[in-house]
């Protein structure tokens, strides 16, 4: 899937349909859903990345990405996650290997904390057979999990994992299949335009018009946007480290761990299963120092995988001394506060901004396409949280 030798100047893609001719600029979680849902509104769509879609330099490349309802308070994307879940078992079921995996979710903290109050009062409203849990029923139903400090646990059965590239890469290849113009290149600073935007110019020097543009470019998106966007969507250096289960012990595979966040006084760790033998993944859910994506080392650090083997071995005793057998740098792509941003650019009418995934933003794929989707429509803004107007430049995160 890759571009070749363009000789126009200029790109004309086939007229297929009457909706228009779209050009999505990123194929990752939320350009290529984007692609998606304008395929089936009819539009005619050229989808462009600088990699390839879900490409190891992406936020969306890598094995595994949570999808959960569990949001506190947010119902917003409780709902935009039950939404998407849909679309990914269907995807899931027509590929040729699982895209989703349902091995549940297990939330777990000491206290009482408000956040899983709300996740029960936000699924009995939404009709989720989300279980509340204390220590004991945990301890019983988990054993793999050290427990100690823990009071209160809140378990959502029917959700689980899903493989990050894989997905994104099927559902390409989908679209391929079914008329989408798909283009490897990379997409040029978008700042000599005024009023409507007409044509993207690619590195190579071709150009690709078409009736309006989405870029969902993920962390290169204050690149592309610098005064637009400097400092209201941040990329982060994050880490994940995968370790070997205990030879023969088959208590650390989907079938009995859960996907599972330890709420570690505010200090948020979470990991998966042993998915598809390529090990137990381990990650710490904080913010890392800003990065540049074409120029950050993709070296793990010392620094954090020492802090992930202190947890596993306090959290997970049965993995004390696990050999290592991957480890990942990515980034995450911040907005000030976790929301995402699905707008139209103020100078640019035909021009949509799709980012700030903020490191939960893979599972609500499907529903980001749809809503990025109507706006190129022409259809009013429906949520002010995913306006460029709510982003801040002060980093003060509230979505969890």
């Amino acid at each position: 899937m890759t571009a070749g030798a363009l000789a126009p100047a200029v790109l004309h893609a086939r007229t297929r349909t009457s909706a228009g001719h779209v050009a999505v600029i990123g194929a990752g979680v939320f350009g290529s859903w984007t692609a998606r849902a304008l395929m089936g509104a009819g539009y005619r769509v050229t989808l462009i990345d600088a990699h390839g879609p879900a490409n190891m330099l992406a936020s969306s490349g890598g094995e595994s990405r949570m999808t959960r309802a569990g949001y506190g308070r947010d119902r917003i994307y409780s709902r935009m996650a039950i939404e998407s879940l849909a679309d990914w078992k269907a995807l899931s079921e027509r590929a040729l290997l699982p895209i989703f995996h349902p091995h549940g979710v297990l939330f777990f903290a000491a206290g009482e904390p408000d956040y899983f109050r709300d996740i029960l009062d936000a699924h009995a409203e939404l009709g989720r057979p989300t279980e509340a849990l204390g220590r004991a029923e945990m301890a019983k139903r988990f054993p793999m999990i050290d427990f100690d400090g823990v009071d209160t646990g809140v378990f959502e059965p029917g959700f689980g994992a899903l493989m990050a590239r894989r997905g994104v890469q099927t559902l390409v290849a989908e679209m391929i299949a079914s008329g989408l113009d798909y283009r490897r290149g990379k997409a040029m600073p978008l700042c000599a335009f005024d009023g409507a935007v007409e044509a993207i110019a690619l590195s190579d020097g071709t150009r690709v018009e078409a009736d309006s543009f989405v870029v969902a470019a993920g962390p290169w998106l204050p690149k592309l946007f610098p005064t637009l966007l400097g400092g209201r969507i941040t990329p982060t250096r994050q880490e994940v480290f995968f370790f070997a289960a205990p030879d023969g012990d088959r208590r650390f595979g989907p079938a009995h761990l859960p996907g599972w966040a330890d709420f570690n006084g505010g200090d948020l760790y979470y990991g998966f299963p042993d998915l598809e033998e390529r090990g137990v993944k381990f990650a710490h859910d904080r913010h890392g120092e800003p990065v540049d994506p074409d120029s950050q080392s993709r070296r793990p650090s010392k620094e954090a995988l020492a802090d992930i083997i202190a947890f596993r071995d306090r959290r997970f005793p049965a993995l004390k001394g696990a050999r290592l057998v991957d480890a990942r740098v990515c980034q995450y792509e911040n907005s000030s506060n976790g929301d995402f941003l699905i707008d139209r650019h103020p100078a640019h009418p035909n021009l949509i901004l799709v980012g700030g995934g903020s490191g939960h933003g893979f599972k609500h794929g499907p529903a980001v396409g749809r809503i990025a989707a109507d706006l190129v429509a022409g259809k009013p803004q429906s949520e002010a949280r995913f306006s460029l107007a709510t982003k801040e430049k002060a980093q003060k995160r509230s979505v969890i």
